[in-house]
């Protein structure tokens, strides 16, 4: 396993403990759950420079960073929402976005296709990861941020047009794998 894919799968690992800081009540510390959500999001940063860079690109790589990213923003995603930080239906848009695009990848993949992300998915992963870390920002700050929780929403919204864009391109720039 190269270094990219090692880093994509430690992004996933990360996922239980955010969850942790996020949801143990005796644990419970907002400040640390964005501080491991955004050391794990940096690792979806560098581990698609160290692969274009390095020429490491694999096809099981342009499967796990996907899916990590998916794992990582969905779990905060819905621990968010379980918290009430974040609309539903928000988040249950989002999230069936992600199977959509799963299922599409998952029939490439049957018929030895891999579909690598478009800039509309990582704009949307990008614009995630951002929301959730304001989110979370102002949860770790409740007395000086607590009244920018609005900014929160905004972005929330902003983040599932974005979502839905993303979706509608998927969709439409890979339409003939139901096809076939």
């Amino acid at each position: 396993m190269n270094v990219p894919n090692m880093l994509s799968t430690l992004r996933v690992l990360m996922v239980p403990l955010m969850l942790v800081f996020l949801l143990v009540e005796s644990l419970e510390n907002p400040l640390m759950a964005l501080i491991v959500f955004s050391l794990a999001s940096i690792t979806d940063f560098l581990d698609g420079y160290i692969a274009r860079k390095y020429h490491l690109i694999t096809k099981i790589g342009k499967l796990i960073d996907p899916l990590a990213d998916k794992i990582l923003t969905a779990a905060a995603f819905i621990a968010l929402t379980y918290l009430g930080r974040i609309n539903p239906w928000i988040v249950i848009a989002i999230v069936s976005r992600e199977f959509v695009v799963s299922i599409f990848r998952a029939i490439a993949a049957s018929d030895g296709k891999v579909i690598a992300a478009s800039i509309w998915g990582k704009f949307k992963t990008v614009t995630q990861m951002a929301t959730i870390m304001v989110i979370l920002l102002i949860m770790s700050f409740p007395r000086t941020l607590g009244g920018y929780e609005v900014i929160g929403q905004i972005l929330a919204w902003f983040t599932l047009g974005l979502t839905l864009l993303s979706a509608v391109d998927y969709v439409v720039k890979n339409i003939e794998v139901l096809k076939e």
